[in-house]
């Protein structure tokens, strides 16, 4: 008993003189860099025939650093009058190493290729801004997998959506439609992009497959988010053509509450998402910044559409 009262006490002792100890002397704060390997090869090595189980650990560090990534982007710009575009890609710079690293672990992680594709390729804020990436850790996956029909049309769709390079868009879900067992849309899909390029009705229906053929919730609800850019960009056109047609008389006026006043619009317009739509001071309508829609992939497209 005597001898349990002392290691009690000693105990109790330790916890003290280590806690003065963090107060006095606390731990450098570590560095993203040194919480992760850099070699997908050396990952490999050291997981001692745990591969599998390794790389289920580095997918989850690299959701949860793409998601720490976007929550600090937010957060530096959360007045909603700032340009959250303002990231830089060293914001999601460990992103593709954590991919890579993930997908040699485990070479047929089917997820980390195709959500990790779309966390690479989306623009600023939300992702990465690196369509390049996107594509390389597909055709990783592809090398792996040649008869994956799936990362052949998510090639397509990077080219198509963040590139805007619809000939090899096309090429790519031409390629896919020709693998057995691809749905019949992607052939048809090929004709369309090749024709019409960014016209936003063959974005509506490169999105709808998507969203119907989808296998998974989230790539569903992505589509389905995609359907709602493609509608704010439409409310777009329209309440710009209305701002466009009043500027001779009105002038280029600083907010809505002007434009109220000047009768031109009858309330501040919403996106889809019921998001208030923002106005420059050139008079150009975009989606607000806080918006769930924001940005815009289309917009530059905006002239093109009829």
């Amino acid at each position: 008993m005597a001898g349990t009262v002392v290691v009690l006490a000693l105990v109790g002792v330790a916890a003290v003189l280590q806690h003065v100890r963090e107060v006095q002397f606390p731990d450098p704060p570590p560095t993203r860099e040194s919480l992760y390997l850099t070699s997908g090869t050396t990952a490999r090595r050291l997981s001692l025939g745990y591969s599998g189980l390794a790389a289920d650990l580095y997918w989850i560090r690299a959701i949860q650093y793409y998601g720490d990534a976007r929550i600090r982007v937010n957060r530096e710009a959360s007045d909603a009058t700032e340009n959250r575009s303002a990231a830089t890609k060293e914001d999601f710079d460990l992103l593709y190493p954590l991919l890579d690293i993930t997908t040699t672990l485990d070479p047929r992680f089917n997820i980390a290729y195709r959500f990790g594709s779309i966390f690479l390729a989306e623009p600023h804020p939300g992702g990465a801004g690196r369509p390049d990436l996107a594509i390389a850790l597909l055709e990783k996956g592809l090398r792996e997998r040649p008869d994956k029909w799936e990362y052949m049309q998510d090639i397509g769709f990077v080219h198509y959506w963040w590139d805007q390079n619809y000939e090899a868009a096309a090429q790519w879900f031409d390629k896919a439609s020709k693998v057995p067992g691809a749905p019949w849309f992607l052939q048809s899909l090929a004709a369309t992009t090749l024709a019409q390029g960014g016209n936003r009705d063959s974005s509506r229906q490169m999105w709808k497959a998507i969203h119907d053929s989808a296998e998974n919730d989230w790539l569903r609800t992505d589509a389905a988010r995609r359907l709602q850019q493609l509608d704010a960009a439409d409310v777009i056109d329209v309440v710009q053509r209305a701002i466009d047609a009043a500027i001779p008389r009105t002038g280029k006026l600083a907010s809505w509450q002007d434009w109220i006043r000047a009768g031109v619009v009858r309330g501040i317009p919403l996106d889809p998402a019921g998001v208030p739509l923002g106005i420059d001071n050139e008079a150009r309508v975009h989606v607000g910044a806080m918006s769930p829609l924001y940005p815009l992939p289309l917009e530059p497209q905006r002239a093109s559409h009829q």
